[in-house]
């Protein structure tokens, strides 16, 4: 699938969207649009492929510095523009593959940028703004924590191309020291080190799966579907906290996440202390 990251993102981005803005100064890796769904404008925004990009590492859909940066500006720029006036949702389509690593971008502050676009999502959505995260592809490690994690829901295609993960398949075997067979022999048993998108959503972290047939070739009545759900999540985002607890305290939660949801509790014990 790695030769079509960032073919989904665009897809849905112009189903859901239309064409992106042209944004002097942003990267044309970043699309960003200003797009009505249920009456109420909302932003769009997507991280794709950009062959000529400045920077090697970040040309196949990766998150690097300029991407970072761009989301973290078109975030905030909802924020500023809506402060005395009601919280316009903020959608984040998403089929990325990681972050840029590479030399030149660690040194020039790749962890700054990302931890940028982090922040300026999660002002967004404890000042109100609904953050809705829609799942189209890959969602890989920090790329997937710079762009979409921090949404108050996700959103996520039941479909054998999607994958939510903290690293690639490959990597994951050599870090733990097993073969990639080995590795998916313990996913049987153990869902967190699953590539699977429904068993991923066990771990209740998910506010849905969506069945869309052919996902790079969308009808007409999938893409109502999908809109349909966005705005459902959007109107329970709103009627639901701002924080993330949700995803702790999910029935998926209270099975598969027993020992985070105990961890918590210790922390949260201590810290009152």
């Amino acid at each position: 699938m790695n030769e079509f990251i960032g073919l989904r993102g665009r897809v849905w981005f112009k189903a859901l969207a239309g064409e992106a803005s042209s944004i002097e100064g942003d990267p044309p890796s970043v699309l960003v649009a200003d797009a009505l769904i249920d009456g109420e404008k909302a932003r769009f925004l997507c991280v794709v492929p950009d062959s000529n990009g400045r920077f090697p590492r970040a040309r196949r859909g990766e998150v690097g510095l300029e991407e970072a940066y761009a989301l973290a500006a078109r975030v905030r720029e909802v924020i500023d523009a809506d402060t005395a006036g009601k919280k316009r949702p903020i959608i984040a389509i998403v089929d990325l593959k990681s972050q840029a690593y590479g030399r030149r971008e660690e040194i020039a502050g790749l962890h700054l940028a990302a931890a940028a676009a982090v922040d300026a999502y999660v002002t967004a959505r404890l000042a109100g703004h609904p953050i809705i995260a829609l799942i189209v592809g890959q969602a890989i490690s920090g790329g997937f924590l710079t762009h979409g994690y921090q949404a108050n829901r996700l959103l996520a295609f039941d479909d054998d191309g999607v994958l939510i993960h903290a690293m690639h398949k490959e990597a994951a075997a050599r870090v733990t020291r097993r073969t990639v067979a080995q590795l998916d022999k313990l996913a049987a048993t153990v869902p967190p080190l699953s590539y699977d998108v429904r068993d991923y959503s066990k771990l209740g972290l998910l506010y849905k799966l969506l069945h869309v047939v052919n996902p790079e070739n969308p009808t007409q009545a999938e893409i109502s579907l999908v809109r349909g759900e966005l705005i459902q999540a959007i109107q329970d985002a709103r009627k639901g906290s701002r924080d993330l607890r949700t995803r702790i305290d999910s029935e998926g939660a209270l099975i598969a996440r027993k020992a985070s949801r105990l961890a918590r509790a210790r922390v949260e014990e201590q810290w009152k202390q």
